[in-house]
């Protein structure tokens, strides 16, 4: 395997785990069920409010967020930022037990790929530090 930048790698990683997310939410679409309980304004007992629906596009918006910062900041600022939202969107990912076998199959992929993220921003090389 060659050797990639870590800011590429970690932008790739977050790009791949939100690909997994928007994947997963709409072949969920394909479901009767599904759309039964989106129709009726819950969802899995929940009401949908117009607060979950910001809380939910804040959340969304922490991998998003990532994707450019792991290519913009600096490896000083965006190794500790990196693993605050690894811990912000595994907590997310993982709020809502899998219901069916594709969604258990995907949540598996992305802590995978989310374990990745946080041992390449955990294990990434201080540049800055000269050799002894």
């Amino acid at each position: 395997m060659r050797k990639i930048d870590p800011h590429t790698l970690l932008s790739a990683l977050w790009l791949f785990i939100l690909l997994n997310i928007i994947f997963r939410d709409i072949h969920q679409f394909a479901l009767k069920a599904h759309l039964e309980m989106l129709l009726t304004g819950r969802y899995n007992g929940m009401l949908i409010t117009e607060e979950l629906m910001l809380l939910g596009g804040f959340l969304v918006q922490v991998p998003i967020a990532m994707v450019l910062f792991s290519l913009v900041l600096t490896r000083r600022i965006v190794c500790p930022v990196t693993i605050v939202a690894a811990v912000i969107t595994t907590g997310t990912l993982v709020s809502t037990p899998p219901s069916d076998m594709d969604d258990t199959f995907h949540l598996i992929i992305e802590l995978a790929a989310m374990t990745a993220i946080v041992w390449t921003a955990w294990r990434w090389p201080d540049a800055d530090r000269v050799p002894v």
